[in-house]
């Protein structure tokens, strides 16, 4: 039944499925680069449970997309007559259906199951059980999911019997060569690739370059010329050009032309009912991946992006803005194209130099936070221990900066190790 109703949804990845799941069945890591809109979040998890894998786990970078995707595979993949969902999904503070054959969950999560228990992995696979963890978007390398996959290919190095039980997927719709590169060198570990030929969208996209135009102008000339029900997405740059942007255009418009923000902080609950029932949306990058409006029509990107950049010396974090990766730039055109026709307006020039990928967030982040959740977890060691499994690992002075202020604030002691003052603030529960 499985199979059927994937072959139903007419998803470009269902073609060339059954090679893919051949390079699963016969890997332990794989790592898959696919076209936006493919199906790697909704249909590839599916086929694994058809395939008889008893549990997938699915990561996804944000809370929305972990309730919204296990939604639509409930629907999607589910008749009247089935007993117990398919899927569920849990946040922080929040779950559903968590017992499901497929679970949607943030890669924070993961990386808290992977670092403070201990039996995760060993409880999943009880008994002769196989099960999938799911990376996905990893494109996005922010320091989660840079530390799950540090954490995963540590498994897989340290505890080589779990290869036996335990498959990898590491997806994005562009993926970093050194990401691959770290698993490939784990010695005597099954590895492979998979690039998903170039699938054109469901309904055609059209690119329209318009630099140095103001937005809100393009904003206003598309309201104009959209049809009912038509929605317009807009790329900007930071969370106070978002709530800005929604504020003069409700200005100009007198109130006709209502815009609403989407930004992290938003809940996801919040997130949800302003795609269902909004037309305008300005956001930053929370409305890049695993999003799907339902009749998204314009794409307005100004192509530049706001990055936290570190200095150790100055002890100070600092936003600059920079032009987006071309990855980026891949995703957000990439929300087009599913639901109809498409316009992207892209209001910079098209010589710009970019980056291929963006640069790890791990690699030029204040990493105090990280350095402690890994002394006080079952690890006992920090970033300088764990650097060699990650895909990009961050230069020594921002790991020894870190570690100079643990001391400084009497967490480490003189040996880099948490004293009794340490101790009792890593009993403190996380908000």
């Amino acid at each position: 039944m499985l199979y059927y109703r994937s072959c139903l949804l007419k998803l470009p990845l269902y073609e060339s499925s059954k090679s893919l799941l051949d390079k699963i069945e016969k890997n332990t890591v794989v790592t898959i680069a696919t076209s936006t809109g493919s199906g790697k979040s909704t249909l590839l998890p599916a086929l694994l449970i058809a395939e008889g894998y008893d549990r997938v786990c699915v990561t996804q970078p944000r809370r929305l997309p972990c309730t919204s995707i296990c939604n639509r595979v409930n629907k999607t993949m589910m008749n009247i007559k089935d007993r117990f969902p398919l899927a569920g999904w849990s946040v922080s503070g929040a779950e559903r259906n968590t017992d499901a054959q497929i679970l949607y969950l943030t890669d924070g999560l993961l990386k808290e199951r992977l670092l403070f228990d201990s039996n995760f992995i060993e409880n999943e696979i009880r008994g002769d059980k196989r099960i999938v963890l799911f990376v996905d978007e990893v494109h996005e390398r922010s320091i989660n999911i840079d530390l799950c996959l540090a954490l995963i290919a540590r498994l897989l190095t340290e505890q080589p019997s779990l290869r036996l039980k335990l498959k990898v997927i590491i997806s994005s719709a562009t993926l970093d060569k050194s990401v691959p590169t770290l698993f490939h060198q784990i010695p005597q570990l099954k590895f492979d690739q998979y690039q998903m030929p170039f699938s054109q969208t469901l309904h055609k996209v059209e690119k329209i370059y318009r630099p140095k135009e103001n937005i809100l102008d393009v904003v206003q000339e598309l309201c104009r010329k959209r049809q009912r029900h038509d929605q317009i997405l807009c790329f900007v740059s930071s969370v106070t050009d978002v709530y800005q942007y929604c504020s003069l255009l409700d200005k100009l418009s007198r109130g006709i032309v209502i815009a609403h923000p989407l930004v992290q902080s938003q809940s996801a609950n919040e997130q949800q009912r302003c795609i269902e029932h909004g037309t305008i949306f300005f956001s930053t990058t929370v409305a890049e991946t695993s999003l799907t409006f339902p009749s998204l029509k314009y794409v307005v990107d100004t192509g530049m992006i706001n990055v936290p950049i570190y200095d150790p010396k100055a002890k100070q974090t600092t936003l600059k803005e920079v032009p987006a990766s071309e990855s980026t730039i891949k995703q957000r055109l990439g929300r087009l194209g599913r639901t109809k026709p498409g316009e992207y307006h892209a209001l910079y020039d098209s010589k710009m130099e970019r980056r291929t990928y963006p640069k790890p967030h791990v690699c030029q982040s204040n990493l105090i936070d990280v350095e402690f959740s890994l002394r006080r977890s079952s690890l006992g060691n920090g970033l300088s221990h764990l650097k060699k499994c990650l895909p990009d690992p961050p230069e020594s002075t921002l790991i020894e900066a870190a570690v100079e202020e643990l001391k400084r604030l009497g967490i480490l002691s003189s040996s880099k190790r948490l004293n009794q003052t340490g101790r009792a603030i890593a009993q403190l529960p996380d908000f």
